[in-house]
């Protein structure tokens, strides 16, 4: 088993979107062979209504996939096809925008105010991206979550783990998305498929993941892969951490334990042509994409 080294780390940087939701973005607009086949990843959390009520009013989408996780709070969602649908905590939308919807996503926090949720971007091949769109809603309890003998806990919402597979199916990419908790003090060594670009980004608590650098400082009261760590330089909150090549991920969870998101996904290594939340092959295919929305042909018929 090869352990992934860190090719980087880096913290997400608070920006604003849609009407003027508050949120932080891990990466975005970045050069997009870089994780490919992830473009986007935000997260949208916050406790000051004012900052997220106006939500994402209608926006297009083409050529992508967009994956929603809620922790707290509700999101409403409608779309020009007619869906609409809510998605309370604990739950997963991916949605497949194919050859184009309008689409709209409202935040509302729970009794405390709290919102808190992810949002990635998954790029679609060429052959795949005027398909007719698609949803796969999916409730927290068709979620499967496991816990280790050490008290580590994974709830596996797209991919196989540990012999249990997620709900979501049929995508592109061929990714594993897992929500992953490991307890203070326990050090995990968790597979990925060698094929697949890989990131974590840490959410609650703190950790070292192998490959970190390791400086001199304060301690842990544990050495973490035996060396001394200075508690400053773990990988914590709004953390995203970028793997190199290997067949695992292993870290040290810090002294509140760590939870992360793990993520990895076939590359696709296709050209690239972006603007906003349309992304296709060239640039010719994005200006007729751009000339559709504004003569009203975007939204294709339902065969």
């Amino acid at each position: 088993m090869s352990i992934r080294p860190i090719k980087s780390t880096s913290q997400a940087q608070p920006t604003m979107e849609g009407a003027g939701v508050h949120l932080h973005r891990a990466f975005g607009f970045h050069d997009p062979s870089e994780l490919d086949p992830f473009l986007l990843f935000d997260d949208f959390r916050n406790e000051i209504p004012e900052h997220y009520a106006q939500g994402f009013p209608w926006h297009p989408h083409r050529g992508i996939e967009t994956i929603t996780y809620v922790l707290s709070g509700e999101v409403d969602h409608a779309d020009s096809l007619g869906n609409e649908g809510k998605l309370a905590a604990g739950d997963v939308q991916w949605m497949t925008s194919g050859s184009g919807i309008l689409h709209q996503e409202m935040p509302r926090g729970n009794a405390k105010g709290q919102m808190h949720g992810f949002q990635l971007w998954a790029n679609l091949p060429r052959d795949l991206k005027m398909t007719a769109p698609r949803y796969q809603d999916v409730e927290a309890k068709e979620i499967p979550v496991i816990q280790d003998d050490d008290g580590t806990i994974v709830k596996v919402i797209v991919g196989d783990f540990w012999g249990k597979t997620g709900p979501v199916d049929g995508i592109a990419a061929d990714p594993q998305y897992l929500d992953v908790f490991v307890p203070a003090g326990v050090k995990k060594t968790l597979p990925v498929d060698t094929y697949r670009r890989a990131f974590a980004y840490v959410f609650e608590g703190a950790g070292a993941f192998a490959g970190a650098s390791i400086p001199t400082g304060v301690l842990l009261e544990k050495e973490v892969m035996g060396e001394e760590v200075n508690i400053r330089d773990l990988s914590g909150n709004r953390t995203l951490v970028k793997f190199d090549t290997g067949d695992s991920v292993t870290v040290q969870a810090g002294e509140e334990g760590i939870r992360f998101l793990l993520i990895s996904g076939k590359p696709i290594e296709e050209p690239v042509a972006w603007h906003g939340p349309i992304v296709m092959n060239t640039q010719e295919e994005l200006q007729q994409a751009f000339k559709e929305l504004r003569n009203g042909t975007f939204i294709r018929p339902a065969h």
